[in-house]
């Protein structure tokens, strides 16, 4: 199972989207960003947070460490804004927990250096899961003590909203135009070669079993949660099989690149909860 730890006092909503996820203390002394249960995404998203984070984590892609975070409605009690009070009252049980990463450095497409074997790596990764999250516009990336770290993988395996057209989506094309990473001469052959061997059913398998049952969801509600794990390895494995598919597209593309993308303004990529970026010359540590 992921570490869990349980909240003991909420810090302040991170306003993100529709998903108003928040900054929570914990009995651990650690920080985490917290993604709710009862958020409008429902509890497939928390999913795909720990199978995405977690499998990216067993190919050495770095991710900041997840846990389940323990909430008790009381937690709400000091939040001012009836929305985010809601919200926490609903979710009062398991919720997820990203690392927080103080003084994180926001990435910009376009002028943030990634070396070639990297991106390639972490755009065969998300062709892999489906994750339609890391464009230019919101990559979805930060760097942390000189390393770049990927967040926030909601977005993807978005085959588990409908399972009946889960069988569609193994060998679907991904769409890599817009991908932050595009233009960093992405090695894909080559992260396929390293990588594709090693997204095996016992790491798949271990990776779903990191998943709290509550937040398994598959097209019968009855259906035993391990049975639902199931769907979620056969879906990876025939998406790694059903490469044929999917790969040349998109080493194609990688070669290509993309040109004429408009610089991002400063900032605009950069989470709320890291607050606005330091001035132009100002370095962070």
């Amino acid at each position: 199972m992921l570490p869990s730890v349980t909240a003991t006092r909420y810090v302040l909503p991170l306003r993100e989207g529709g998903s108003l996820p928040g900054l929570v203390e914990a009995d651990d002394l650690g920080t985490y960003v917290v993604k709710w249960r009862a958020a409008g995404q429902g509890v497939p998203v928390l999913a795909a947070e720990v199978v995405c984070g977690e499998l990216a984590r067993a190919l050495s892609l770095p991710v900041p460490a997840l846990v389940t975070v323990d909430v008790a409605p009381e937690l709400a009690v000091g939040e001012p804004d009836q929305e985010v009070q809601e919200l926490l009252r609903h979710s009062a049980g398991v919720n997820l927990g990203m690392d927080y990463l103080p003084g994180a450095l926001d990435f910009s497409a376009g002028s943030t250096e990634v070396d070639a074997e990297l991106a390639g790596r972490v755009l065969w990764f998300d062709a892999l899961v489906g994750n339609v999250d890391r464009s230019w516009r919101n990559p979805n990336m930060l760097f942390w003590h000189g390393r770049l770290q990927l967040i926030d993988h909601g977005a993807a395996l978005t085959f588990h909203h409908h399972w009946p057209g889960a069988p569609a989506a193994v060998a679907r094309p991904y769409d890599a135009a817009q991908h932050a990473l595009i233009e960093s001469h992405p090695d894909v052959a080559g992260a396929d070669a390293a990588l594709g061997g090693r997204v095996t059913r016992p790491v798949l398998e271990r990776v779903l079993a990191l998943v709290p049952e509550a937040w398994l969801r598959g097209p019968d509600p009855d259906e035993p949660a391990d049975a639902v794990r199931e769907r979620y390895v056969a879906q990876l494995l025939g998406r790694l099989e059903a490469r044929d598919a999917w790969l040349p597209a998109l080493v194609r593309a990688a070669a290509e690149g993309s040109a004429n993308r408009p610089p991002a303004p400063r900032g605009q990529n950069r989470p709320g909860w890291l607050g606005p970026p330091p001035p132009p010359g100002v370095q962070q540590r």
